[in-house]
């Protein structure tokens, strides 16, 4: 990865160009939640069902390619209690889709009318990508994309991020990353992003404002 820190090189190096942007959580309303609802009775059942299968955690293994219902199969042997449910995730996984977080694409409209590159790093396996395409246009507003199951590495390992800058000549300390999981911003900071941790569109906006990247 090139990486040149602030204050080595010519007036303007820590000028912010470019900003990065991930898509569940941010830019599309992902969340097993839109699934699980239909499965459970109540938000609290589903977060004890999560938390034991530790989703997250599983979820980097499939994020980074491995077969999906090859992950299913060994969660489920190893849980069998929860086969089902568990199975439930990669037959209905288009269910854990709700549409695009308008708010959040008026922030990024906004950012492209002003000529600001913008990127796309996210956690997506390749077995469900097709999903995204089908559905989000937005998607062809970035200027490129790197997502995890096409690059056989997932967030918050900092490879993503070494591809992504190198790819797309990126230097860190003159790009934003903005992600709603906060491993995943430490990651990109301690590589030198300037990390907002995302958590409403008017905040985000707001933080951009602060940046400069929006009036």
């Amino acid at each position: 990865m090139n990486v040149t820190s602030q204050g080595d090189g010519a007036a303007g190096d820590s000028q912010i160009d470019a900003v990065i942007f991930d898509l569940g959580g941010v830019l599309i309303d992902w969340s097993p939640y839109h699934l699980y609802r239909k499965l459970f009775d109540s938000d609290d059942e589903i977060a004890r069902f999560l938390d034991e299968i530790n989703l997250y955690k599983w979820l980097h293994g499939v994020d980074a390619d491995k077969p999906f219902q090859q992950g299913v199969a060994e969660l489920s042997a190893r849980l069998p209690q929860h086969a089902e449910l568990i199975e439930a995730y990669w037959h209905r996984w288009a269910e854990t889709l709700n549409g695009a977080l308008d708010d959040s694409l008026t922030v990024v409209s906004d950012l492209k009318a002003r000529g600001t590159p913008l990127y796309v790093i996210s956690n997506w396996s390749s077995e469900t990508w097709h999903h995204a395409t089908e559905r989000f246009a937005f998607l062809d507003w970035f200027d490129g994309l790197v997502i995890s199951g096409l690059e056989g590495v997932a967030k918050p390992d900092a490879e993503i991020f070494h591809i992504a800058c190198d790819r797309f000549k990126l230097r860190p300390e003159r790009a934003v990353f903005i992600d709603d999981r906060a491993d995943n911003i430490d990651s990109a900071r301690a590589l030198g992003f300037h990390g907002v941790h995302f958590t409403d569109a008017a905040a985000l906006r707001r933080q951009l404002e602060t940046l400069e990247l929006l009036p």
